[in-house]
């Protein structure tokens, strides 16, 4: 939360905030996320505006995840830039601009929470890898393809020849 009355309402008064705030419990997706209580770390210049208080700057945090080929856990640092419109009560964008599209003071104050988490969820990988090159695990096995050998293969035999198979006694090669 900032307090804007640290800024003033008049417009071209500035202030730095350098911030920690512990992540939300909602703060990701499925494969990966800021882990619950992990500090976002915040670099933030409020201006006063003459419509309201205009905050940008930076939110840096750790994210956790798993790797969505092989399941091996993820760690990586994510940094997005933060840009956002907070409208003072009664300002002209009352009568230009819908409710949901500009943000609100409140009380005097700015509730970064919501803008963060949403620039955040928008910049996180949906399918996170652990490397680039990644094989992933072997359909078969289960084992990841990194600790198989090169000539490592499962013989699949068609379901539709299963029973023939049985009823014959082996394969082809066998005999």
């Amino acid at each position: 939360m900032i307090d804007t009355r640290e800024i003033g309402h008049r417009a071209g008064s500035s202030r730095a905030y350098t911030r920690k705030a512990p992540a939300p419990a909602d703060f990701g997706l499925d494969m990966i996320k800021v882990p619950e209580g992990e500090p976002v770390e915040l670099d933030l210049l409020a201006e006063s505006v003459v419509e309201g208080v205009l905050v940008s700057g930076t939110a840096l945090a750790q994210l956790a995840g798993e790797c969505v080929r092989c399941l091996d856990p993820v760690s990586e640092e994510i940094e997005i830039e933060v840009r956002e419109l907070f409208a003072y009560p009664d300002s002209a964008t009352d009568t230009s601009t819908d409710d949901d599209e500009v943000e609100r003071v409140v009380n005097d104050l700015i509730d970064l929470e919501p803008v963060v988490r949403d620039a955040m969820l928008l910049s996180l990988p949906s399918a996170p890898v652990c490397s680039p090159d990644c094989q992933g695990l072997c359909s078969g096995c289960g084992v990841k393809w990194a600790e198989l050998a090169p000539e490592h293969t499962h013989e699949t035999i068609d379901p539709r020849w299963a029973a023939l198979q049985e009823r014959l006694g082996g394969t082809e090669e066998e005999k």
